[in-house]
């Protein structure tokens, strides 16, 4: 487990009541360098000191239901709706609201009794070479189970989240008949066995290993960051799915109310565009500022649907995918 500073093992070591009433202990799945300038942004303006840890959604989860009413923890951060689901399924969120995440966080990107909420978007979508594809070629996510891409396609594996929320979403969208032919016809048409992530996924497509492949645009951002040259870019299928980072407030937490408060200002304007800027991601709140390589990949219209399917979906989603061969 990656704990991020002394004082942060310090104090998660300590029992609860140690913890001095104008501090806050948030268990987060996003990266230090992800999380720690906007925690560092509200200790700042408020005063209250915020420490936290980092590591994977399920161990975080497991943490959290293990230690029961004794938890540090105030606050949930992950980088899946899937996740937060799950959170909530085990009684781990409580519900909160503020004014912030009243105006500023759409419906389909919070859950509906307000157990969590979604702090920066990130559309999960279409790559493809711009020296091989013509943009014309392209269509749904379904399109590329057509044979015209066979032996062009890369994935990433199945068993990481994104794509079991993605495929999730899919079967909420056209039911799970429909979505298992779509995940056959993908199979059928790999130019290689998946990969291990999105990045090594890309540079596939720029070297000619493949032509098309479906990624989280911020790892796209990161390499186009390095070198703007990069010969690959974005395709917007209808409906594009989106995920989420985001967060909810923790039903053991001793300090509801403070928690409360940093959740409502994560979802404020000011902290909104740093969020999804430091990840080259979308804010959550549509009228946010995004960094200009995000902005001018264009704008697309998302999947409204509820992300609490992918939760509710994902075991299904797993299952769909081993019986078409997806690994």
């Amino acid at each position: 487990m990656k704990l991020i500073s002394a004082l942060a093992l310090l104090s998660l070591t300590l029992p609860t009541a140690v913890l001095a009433a104008d501090e806050l202990v948030v268990y987060s799945e996003r990266k230090d360098h992800l999380i720690r300038p906007l925690l560092e942004q509200y200790s700042a303006q408020t005063g209250v000191e915020v420490r936290f840890l980092t590591d994977s959604a399920g161990v975080l989860i497991e943490r959290i239901a293990a230690e029961g009413t004794n938890t540090p923890a105030d606050l949930f951060l992950t980088v899946d709706a899937g996740s937060l689901w799950q959170a909530t399924e085990r009684g781990l969120l409580v519900s909160a609201s503020g004014p912030n995440l009243q105006a500023n966080i759409p419906d389909h990107l919070a859950d509906p009794e307000g157990r969590w909420y979604g702090l920066s978007m990130r559309a999960r979508t279409v790559v493809y070479s711009t020296e091989r594809v013509d943009r014309n070629e392209l269509g749904s996510y379904a399109d590329l189970a057509d044979a015209k891409w066979q032996g062009r396609l890369c994935l990433r594996t199945s068993k990481k989240v994104y794509n079991q929320s993605l495929v999730a979403m899919l079967i909420n969208a056209n039911g799970e008949q429909a979505t298992e032919q779509m995940v056959r016809g993908w199979v059928a048409n790999l130019a290689a066995p998946p990969f291990s992530n999105d990045t090594s996924l890309i540079e596939a497509i720029a070297a000619g290993q493949c032509d098309v492949g479906i990624v989280n645009t911020y790892y796209l951002g990161r390499l186009l960051k390095d070198d703007p040259t990069t010969p690959v870019t974005v395709h917007w299928p209808p409906a594009t799915h989106i995920n989420i980072s985001g967060g909810g407030v923790v039903a053991n937490s001793d300090q509801k109310e403070q928690a409360t408060a940093l959740l409502d200002w994560l979802a404020s304007d000011q902290a909104q565009a740093l969020f999804a800027g430091l990840n080259l991601e979308y804010p959550a709140d549509p009228n946010a500022d995004l960094d200009p390589l995000v902005e001018a990949w264009g704008t697309f219209d998302a999947d409204q649907a509820n992300l609490s399917h992918a939760g509710r979906l994902q075991a299904e989603a797993v299952r769909l995918m081993d019986r078409a061969g997806y690994r």
